[in-house]
């Protein structure tokens, strides 16, 4: 099992990942704490980090890729499991890599990907038929098994990944807290996360206010404490994008961007207010259309914003679909 770099160019910047080395000071960091809470005789009480069971197996896309699979990835090995609805083969295997994880209680984590709504993610992975199985540990790629395997084999090769992952990375995985999960089964739906509430409230009313960098500032707020909050993400999208509009000149932007069809700049700075303007096919398919002439750090750009403006959308929008079918037929 030899792990080998993964270069996500075209849908995540591996720079947030972690090194190894820094991934095993901190597991051997992490082994020192357990070892001195052990030594006071530290009760039963979970860590603060500790997670439910639930948390082991979780849905991934290509926009959270970096944060839920890369990053993670420093801490604890993440299995990847390509399926689709339609896939047969993938509904035997998924149920049985969930109950593994859970089984490894921490030492895994199963990120499933669903490749029909993350093309980006299976062409950057070269995969030619599902299921396909992958790992990534301390942001480096180990392909495992393609097809249906036998429960033993799997249970085999789950178990080299996690020795892997201690011995190569010192990554020992984190801890489960069987109880967290009751706890967040009895927590009311409707209960706020701490100061969330408010501080996108904050945020909505500086938007009415024409206060642009202090809505961006709330929304950032909110996803420091909170990541995955889907609001936040959208409302900082937006709020960023109009930051960016507030002050051009239309006629010049779109000038520019005539006279300039090569210049990445000129074609970003149109494609924002194409989006501001409601005209999402156009600035979508413009960042698209610059990919196609763009190369390295420039295209880089392009596609980082046409990312950034399907944010704005929302990924469950067609356009937002057809887009970046179309981005990843460019990209690959």
């Amino acid at each position: 099992m030899q792990p080998r770099n993964m270069s996500m160019s075209g849908v995540v910047d591996l720079a947030a990942v972690k090194a190894a080395g820094e991934a095993k000071a901190k597991a051997e960091q992490a082994r020192a704490e357990a070892a001195r809470q052990a030594s006071q005789g530290g009760g039963t009480a979970p860590a603060a980090g500790a997670v439910p069971p639930s948390a082991l197996v979780i849905d991934v896309d290509e926009a959270g890729f970096e944060r839920d699979v890369l990053q993670l990835s420093a801490e604890v090995p993440v299995v990847l499991d390509f399926w689709a609805e339609w896939c047969q083969p993938c509904k035997q295997l998924s149920p049985l890599l969930e109950r593994l994880t859970v089984e490894a209680n921490g030492r895994l984590v199963l990120a499933k990907v669903d490749v029909d709504a993350n093309q980006m993610l299976m062409q950057q992975f070269q995969i030619q038929g599902i299921p396909a199985v992958f790992a990534v540990v301390a942001g480096q790629v180990l392909p495992l098994f393609q097809g249906v395997a036998p429960e033993q084999q799997i249970r085999e090769t789950l178990a080299q990944l996690v020795q892997v992952a201690e011995e190569r990375f010192g990554i020992i995985g984190i801890e489960v807290d069987p109880n967290a999960e009751g706890a967040a089964e009895a927590a009311p739906a409707e209960a706020p996360a701490g100061p969330h509430d408010a501080l996108l409230e904050a945020a909505v009313v500086a938007l009415d206010a024409g206060d642009l960098g202090g809505a961006v500032q709330a929304y950032k707020n909110v996803l420091a404490d909170d990541p995955g909050n889907t609001e936040a993400k959208l409302g900082l999208a937006q709020a960023e994008l109009l930051a960016r509009v507030q002050h051009m000149n239309p006629q010049q932007v779109r000038t520019a961007a005539a006279e300039n069809p090569r210049d990445p700049a000129a074609q970003i700075a149109a494609a924002d207010l194409d989006l501001v303007g409601g005209h999402v096919e156009d600035a979508f398919g413009r960042l698209v259309d610059t990919v196609k002439v763009t190369f390295g750090d420039d295209r880089d750009a392009v596609r980082l914003r046409l990312l950034e403006l399907f944010e704005v959308i929302g990924a469950d929008d067609p356009r937002v679909t057809a887009a970046r079918t179309a981005l990843a037929r460019v990209l690959f």
